[in-house]
């Protein structure tokens, strides 16, 4: 892996522990050698993030759209700025920049990426790593609906265990740099057995 495309909450008035935490993933990203691929924005965790991973000399690309680009919500101190006409856009471009995924605590901007990122994975269009970094709990009511909805059969266990999870940087990536894919699931699913 040499690049890791991050999804967070862009909200100023999210608790101390995320912004943490976002930092801390930053700081690991940097010592790693981890290009950061992100929505390019500089409020809230995507901020503090971002700022973390230029403070120790690592490269971040951001990808924001024309409507976000304003001096209010672009970060002006990337390696490089994207900018895309409409969200789907900018999405794609995340994902075609990124050899991997990582969901830090956020609101629907989050969690649209990360489901999406995960259907992609479901359906075959991707084989790469997707994760969460489970920061004071945030994802335990989540991860507890995917336990359900493979005990109600909406999905199969190698689906629900593309998604890794951990509380710590460090042991995330570990966990992604041995990612393997369950390609017998693709299949699988598409035959719905």
């Amino acid at each position: 892996m040499n690049s890791i495309c991050v999804y967070c909450g862009s909200a100023k008035q999210a608790s101390r522990v995320y912004f943490t935490a976002a930092r801390q993933m930053g700081e690991t990203l940097a010592r790693r050698g981890l290009t950061l691929v992100y929505g390019g924005g500089k409020t809230g965790l995507m901020g503090a993030l971002a700022d973390s991973v230029i403070d120790r000399g690592g490269e971040v690309i951001g990808v924001i759209t024309e409507g976000m680009n304003t001096p209010e919500l672009a970060h002006t101190r990337l390696t490089r700025l994207e900018v895309t006409a409409t969200i789907h856009q900018r999405k794609s471009r995340m994902y075609e920049l990124a050899d991997g995924y990582i969901a830090l605590p956020g609101g629907y901007g989050t969690l649209d990426e990360l489901f999406e990122t995960l259907t992609w994975a479901q359906i075959g269009e991707h084989q790469k790593p997707v994760g969460i970094l489970n920061v004071d709990g945030y994802y335990d009511t989540l991860l507890a609906m995917l336990d359900r909805a493979v005990k109600e059969k909406f999905l199969f266990p190698e689906h629900r265990r593309v998604l890794m999870c951990e509380s710590q940087p460090d042991r995330l990536l570990e966990a992604m740099t041995t990612y393997r894919p369950p390609l017998e699931a693709v299949g699988r699913w598409m035959r719905q057995e």
